[in-house]
């Protein structure tokens, strides 16, 4: 029988129609330009909210789901390394589909497309909004405006991100693992040269994806603190807060990545998700008070990772067919516009920095009502 439950594997989130998705660190960009892909920088803990009981806010139960903590202005990427066979990933920002800018769907589209299609897209770093580009994906507070969620609807209701999958319907599976079996018993070729490590998106012997500075700068050990956090600890003595800051995504720099049209027809996936999940987004102090843990050490400054002449990423994949960007996505500011521009003097990589990349334990996680 299969297990149709959405599961945590160490921090990568399993969902039953065959994704997989970790959310990675990185190094926020400027908010003019356009930049080369960002390191990984090591995974964010996730953990269930239905572990926390009262400690998690009544809607938080409500919508069930997992949770990890994040910075005030800390940008982050989701990788989808370990899907197997392939998946329609539908992503939300506040229940906006990151892909077309339109409302959340349970049923997929093609006109504008509202999904990715896995395992041919590796990663997405931000919203689709630009041909060939995406904006970077950066968490805020609710209640300002600057979510994408409140730029594209005019409310801020939802926050956090939402996943759902769709696999194959069964001709289709069939299809696919047929030509697999084929391929397999071809000769492989020989390698041109010795892969990579530590590329963006794979993971490492740590299974944390970015690896090189992934591996420098473990989660443990806290690089200096650049700039205030928001939602600093209380003082001594004052009342703890029994419901969280919420926090959703904007966005930030422009980079070049791709966000891939899906060649198949529509009718080879599933009417039907096979999973979904609620990821809420924590400040670091509640998620200290919430689950006991220390967060991660504060994002790393942009300008030491530069200095120090580790890699950025530029993906490329000549068989596949760009998205257009549709005019939600396109027309939303950046979370500088709202909350001032914290940036230092930008240096940016040397040319030889930018590498070319190419051509079911634990518990299952709660879904809720959302």
């Amino acid at each position: 029988m299969t297990d149709s439950s959405v599961r945590i594997d160490g921090n990568a989130v399993r969902l039953p129609g065959g994704a997989t998705v970790r959310f990675v660190r990185t190094l926020r960009l400027p908010e003019t330009g356009t930049h080369p892909l960002p390191p990984g920088l090591g995974e964010f803990p996730v953990r269930r909210v239905a572990e926390f009981g009262d400690r998690v806010p009544e809607e938080w139960r409500a919508r069930g789901g997992v949770m990890l903590p994040v910075y005030l202005r800390e940008a982050m990427w989701l990788s989808f390394a370990g899907t197997a066979e392939p998946a329609a990933l539908q992503v939300g920002v506040g229940k906006v589909c990151a892909v077309s800018g339109r409302p959340w769907s349970d049923r997929l589209s093609r006109d504008p497309q509202n999904y990715l299609v896995l395992p041919r897209q590796p990663w997405l770093d931000g919203i689709n909004s630009g041909t060939g580009t995406v904006r970077q994906f950066v968490a805020v507070p609710l209640g300002l405006g600057a979510t994408v969620e409140g730029q594209v609807t005019g409310e801020e209701v939802f926050g956090g991100v939402q996943l759902q999958d769709f696999p194959l319907n069964a001709a289709a599976l069939d299809r696919w693992r047929e030509e697999e079996r084929r391929m397999a018993a071809l000769p492989a070729p020989a390698p041109p040269g010795a892969a990579p490590g530590g590329a963006y998106g794979a993971p490492t012997a740590t299974g944390a994806p970015g690896g090189a500075f992934g591996a420098a700068m473990p989660m443990g050990a806290p690089p200096p603190a650049p700039g205030a956090q928001f939602g600093a600890p209380a003082a001594a003595g004052a009342p703890r807060r029994r419901s969280a800051p919420a926090m959703g995504l904007g966005v930030g720099g422009t980079m070049r990545q791709e966000v891939y049209g899906d060649e198949r027809p529509l009718s080879d996936w599933a009417e039907h998700p096979a999973g979904r999940v609620f990821v809420h987004l924590v400040t670091p102090p509640e998620w200290r008070r919430i689950t006991g843990e220390e967060p991660p050490p504060s994002p790393v400054d942009r300008d030491a990772y530069t200095r120090a002449g580790l890699p950025w990423y530029d993906y490329f994949d000549q068989d596949a067919e760009d998205l257009a960007p549709t005019a939600p996505l396109q027309d939303v500011k950046p979370v500088g516009d709202w909350i001032g521009d914290d940036h230092e003097p930008w240096q940016d990589p040397a040319p030889h920095q930018v590498k070319p990349l190419g051509d079911p334990p634990g518990a299952p996680v709660e879904d809720g009502d959302w």
